[in-house]
C-alpha cells in the first residue's frame, strides 16, 4: 500500500488563497504569487502561465510525485480551475470530493465522490501500491487530516504575505502531531515535509 500525501502552498501569514477566489481566479486576489514556484516565476490570471517549474523546485515536485497513483481534490478547486479544461492534468485516477456526486462529468477524466473518506479510499484502491495525493482546497485537506487519512503533509511556504483570504487551518480544532521529514529551500518557495504522527 502506498502513502497518502497531502500538500498545499501557503503564504507566510497562512493563506492558501487570497480574497475573492473562484472560477478564473482560483488563488484569489493576488494569490498568483503563491504559485510562482509552480511556473518558474511571475504570472497573472490575465496572462496564463507558460513557464515550467525551475530545476530546484522541480526536484522537490519530482520526488513528491515519483510514485503517484491517484489524486483527490475538492469540488471548489475543480470549479476554480475551470475543470482543467476537462483534461486530467495528472494522468492518474482523479477523484473530486463533492456534495453532488450525481453531477458526474462526461468522460473518465474525473470521478465525483461524496465525502473525503470515500474519495481517499477509492483513490487508494485505484493507486494500488502507489501514492495518493490529496490536493486543494484547504477544506478537503483539513477533512482528510481530521479523519486520520493522511500519512504525510507538505506545506509549501511562498515568500508572500497576502493579508487575507482562506487559511489552511481555519476552524481546525483537533490536536495534530507532526514529525519533520525534511526541508527544501529554493528561491521561490520553502518546502516543509512532515509525517503525521498517529496517536
Amino acid at each position: 500500500m502506498g502513502t497518502v500525501k497531502a500538500g498545499i502552498t501557503t503564504s507566510v501569514d497562512g493563506y492558501v488563497a487570497g480574497p475573492d477566489d473562484g472560477p478564473g481566479r482560483g488563488l484569489g486576489e493576488g494569490g498568483e504569487r503563491l504559485h510562482h514556484w509552480v511556473f518558474g516565476g511571475p504570472w497573472t490570471y490575465d496572462s496564463m502561465p507558460e513557464g515550467n517549474t525551475r530545476a530546484d523546485d522541480d526536484g522537490w515536485m519530482a520526488r513528491g510525485m515519483a510514485d503517484l497513483g491517484a489524486v483527490v481534490a475538492g469540488r471548489a478547486t475543480y470549479e476554480a480551475s475551470g475543470h482543467w479544461d476537462d483534461t486530467n492534468p495528472w494522468g492518474v485516477p482523479f477523484f473530486i470530493v463533492t456534495h453532488r456526486p450525481q453531477e458526474q462529468p462526461e468522460g473518465d477524466a474525473f470521478r465525483f465522490v461524496s465525502g473525503v473518506v470515500d474519495a481517499v479510499e477509492a483513490a487508494k484502491e485505484a493507486a494500488g501500491d502507489k501514492d495518493v495525493h490529496v490536493m486543494g482546497g484547504a477544506d478537503v485537506i483539513r477533512q482528510a487530516l481530521a479523519a486520520g487519512l493522511v500519512d504525510e503533509l507538505s506545506i509549501i511556504l511562498a515568500p508572500v504575505v497576502l493579508g487575507g483570504g482562506k487559511r489552511l487551518f481555519e476552524g481546525f480544532d483537533q490536536d495534530l502531531e507532526l514529525e519533520h521529514l525534511g526541508v527544501t529551500q529554493t528561491r521561490l518557495a520553502t518546502f516543509v515535509d512532515y509525517r503525521v504522527v498517529r496517536s
